[in-house]
């Protein structure tokens, strides 16, 4: 099969969103216009439910195997939508990108267990809490040394002066769906390998997003 061009920038890029459920992954893409290779949409498409856990393997094959013609096809940037949570996971997908000469960025919704527990609680789908406290117990935050070129961390905005109020007592920093501010941090610049022995460099971090 003929590969199409590189893009016109350089290396494409694998965008890795990691997360629990409610973290706020998919808000991020929709309110941004990002249309991502979804593992819910393809159990949709696949097996008539988002919901449905019967049928993992196949459902994570096909999001590779879309992943991998995206590549092919010379598409610029490609954003995974799933949850990403262990380090086994990942690493399909940074060995799918490095094959095809591409980077690989880790997009890292830090919200706290309990702030996804409750916009659990107010979807129309749930995950039943047990589950939602064992995939928390899993959950292994990216790390530079897995070989992502960069990592960037959507942590919780402040909370308003009115939830301050309504909270004495708590430094708890409630996330806007979806929003928050952003730090990154980077491995080594894209298109270049950082030499062996060196350490991670720390990137400037950029303006906070928030919601509009």
């Amino acid at each position: 099969m003929r590969r199409a061009p590189s893009p016109a920038g350089g290396r494409p890029r694998v965008i890795l969103a990691v997360g629990l459920p409610g973290s706020g992954k998919s808000t991020y893409f929709a309110r941004r216009g990002i249309v991502p290779l979804s593992s819910d949409a393809l159990r949709l498409l696949l097996a008539d439910d988002d919901t449905e856990q019967g049928f993992q393997a196949w459902i994570f094959q096909t999001l590779r195997h879309l992943l991998r013609q995206r590549l092919r096809l010379g598409r610029p940037v490609t954003y995974i939508d799933a949850t990403n949570l262990t380090r086994a996971e990942r690493r399909p997908y940074i060995r799918i990108a490095r094959e095809h000469g591409g980077a690989i960025e880790a997009l890292y919704f830090d919200a706290p267990l309990e702030v996804c527990l409750e916009r659990n609680r107010r979807r129309g789908r749930r995950v039943p809490e047990e589950a939602m406290r064992r995939l928390a117990g899993r959950l292994k935050p990216p790390a530079p040394e897995e070989g992502f070129d960069r990592i960037t961390t959507i942590v919780p905005a402040a909370p308003s002066s009115k939830a301050r109020s309504g909270r004495s007592g708590s430094n708890r920093r409630r996330p806007a769906d979806g929003g928050g501010e952003t730090r990154s941090r980077c491995d080594a610049p894209l298109g270049r390998p950082r030499p062996p022995g060196t350490r991670p460099s720390i990137a400037p971090t950029p303006p906070a997003i928030r919601p509009p």
